[in-house]
């Protein structure tokens, strides 16, 4: 009967520590450089899709911008190509906002008021937030992501702007700056967005002055980032809320499995089933070309290459990181 016993409590341990070797733990630095190689010799040429060209300082951005990098937990960082060149983060800055406003708020103050749910609707929607009474249903669409920097603590539009910024250069390591250009093109042009704001107002979702939140929002969306710095961001929230790199806590542990969940439902705009179902990681675009995926608990890897395809995705940083995530094994659905 002992032995029995034993054999079958051999045979778990025997399978989870295969499991667990083989999902990522036997990565090593000579295979991480070939695949990101690999993946940059393979798709540096793809021209498929173009330039967001509806805001026109991103129209003109350079589309052969190619940068890949991967950062793990511990802060070691594997990168090629175009890694410090700049774009907009646009719509990755939201996955930030709405950390700080969990980190403030708490998680179901996110989910209550904000919502946690796909629309299934553009991220532009306005329709969305009537069907969803009143809801913009998750902070990753344009609506929600202005509730987001609207619930933002602070007495004015300047220490929110601040608290918002210093927030997202925390999760980068570094001082991120703002792309005056950009901001420009965008202020002069949001009109769309300003009416969404005015409509959460009416229905009591917005925590400050609608039009205020929406020049904040648009401001947030222009600071520059590289895909260095996306990787960074990433891999601070795959490191439990710690940075690797400055090793400073910036998000509580507790938040960062919330935040991954939104990024699986609702990250790749109307494109995020098919994302998920060939990768099986969160991540967050933009428009700006950027696109962070996370390796839960493990790293970060993000790509900047501004051409979108038709759901405002990046081309090429889709095809480089679901070939990374396929060549390293770090799929945690495939274990």
């Amino acid at each position: 009967m002992f032995g029995k016993t034993f054999k079958f409590i051999l045979s778990i341990v025997v399978v989870v520590s295969l499991s667990s070797v083989a999902y990522g733990a036997d990565l090593n630095k000579e295979d991480i450089n070939r695949v990101l190689k690999e993946a940059y010799v393979k798709y540096k040429g793809d021209v498929g899709g173009k330039n967001a060209d509806y805001i026109k300082a991103l129209a003109v951005v350079n589309p052969d911008i190619f940068g890949i990098t991967l950062v793990d937990g511990d802060g070691n960082v594997y990168e090629i190509g175009d890694t410090k060149e700049l774009v907009s983060i646009q719509s990755v800055s939201k996955v930030f906002t709405a950390a700080l406003v969990m980190s403030e708020r708490g998680d179901k103050f996110v989910q209550e008021k904000i919502g946690v749910n796909a629309t299934g609707a553009p991220f532009n929607s306005i329709i969305a937030i009537e069907q969803h009474g009143g809801s913009a249903s998750n902070p990753f669409v344009n609506a929600g992501a202005i509730q987001s920097t609207s619930w933002v603590e602070a007495k004015d539009s300047k220490e929110r702007w601040a608290k918002i910024s210093a927030n997202m250069s925390a999760f980068a390591g570094r001082q991120l700056t703002l792309n005056d250009e950009v901001y420009k093109s965008e202020v002069n042009d949001n009109k769309r967005n300003q009416a969404i704001s005015k409509l959460l107002d009416a229905y009591g979702r917005m925590g400050s002055d609608p039009l205020e939140a929406t020049t904040v929002y648009t401001k947030q969306c222009s600071i520059n980032v590289s895909s260095h710095d996306l990787a960074v961001m990433g891999a601070t929230i795959a490191n439990h809320g710690i940075n690797p790199v400055t090793k400073a806590r910036v998000l509580d542990a507790r938040y960062t499995p919330k935040i991954m969940a939104i990024m699986a439902t609702a990250g790749l705009y109307d494109n995020a089933g098919d994302w998920l179902y060939d990768t099986g990681l969160p991540a967050k675009s933009g428009v700006g070309g950027g696109i962070v995926a996370i390796v839960p608990g493990k790293l970060g890897i993000a790509v900047v290459s501004p051409p979108l395809d038709t759901y405002g995705n990046s081309v090429r940083a889709q095809l480089a990181i679901k070939y990374i995530v396929k060549e390293l094994n770090l799929n945690p659905y495939a274990q």
